[in-house]
């Protein structure tokens, strides 16, 4: 249990990247009174919350619904999960998160919390992705109860993340952030690889 639970909440605190959420957060709301960048925050983590758990619980009745088989989502998942390693690596995935806030900085559109906050900065497609591939591994009760454990874990990082987001940022330094990014996106590769390994296993019964 302990580490499908270390294995669940890296894969997921990774690819939802709490720290790397916080600079775009902070960004958006700058200039703004501190009671609407709580409820920001806090909004923007229900809102993904929902979504993310959504997916947990019935990505697999959905697949089952599309004639996707498990093994073919995991390879999938897998191979786009490492997709964005590569980006974080190289830090393409960050440069794309602030020219999307920018964007919609520039329209002084004052709610971020459902877009681009909720969806596609915390709940993207690489989240959604990761979160039905580990519900998917999951077997019984107990072990889905740990995956939920795990996302719900990462979440309210998140949470917190958003809300010290001026703070930490001033702490952490650009340079010290993108050394982060790049560490856990090697790490990330790994795990979509044995994604990937796992799902090719299977389908040649090795």
């Amino acid at each position: 249990m302990n580490e499908l639970f270390i294995s669940a909440f890296v894969t997921l605190f990774v690819v939802i990247d709490p720290p790397g959420c916080a600079p775009i957060f902070a960004g958006l709301t700058a200039g703004t009174p501190a009671k609407h960048r709580r409820t920001m925050a806090v909004r923007s983590t229900l809102v993904a919350s929902a979504i993310l758990m959504g997916f947990a619980a019935v990505g697999e009745a959905f697949l089952n619904a599309l004639g996707v088989s498990l093994v073919a989502f995991r390879i999938a998942g897998g191979i786009m999960l490492f997709l964005i390693a590569l980006e974080m690596v190289f830090e393409k995935r960050t440069a794309r998160r602030e020219i999307r806030a920018e964007s919609v900085k520039a329209t002084e559109h004052e709610d971020i919390s459902i877009f681009p906050m909720g969806i596609p900065m915390i709940a993207g497609p690489g989240s959604i992705a990761s979160a039905m591939l580990l519900t998917a591994r999951a077997h019984g009760f107990q072990e889905h109860l740990v995956v939920y454990g795990a996302l719900a874990s990462v979440l309210v990082l998140t949470l917190v993340a958003l809300l010290i987001a001026g703070p930490l940022m001033r702490l952490v330094g650009e340079k010290i952030e993108a050394m982060i990014t790049r560490i856990l996106g090697v790490i990330l590769a790994a795990l979509a690889v044995q994604f990937v390994i796992d799902g090719l296993r299977t389908v040649f019964e090795i």
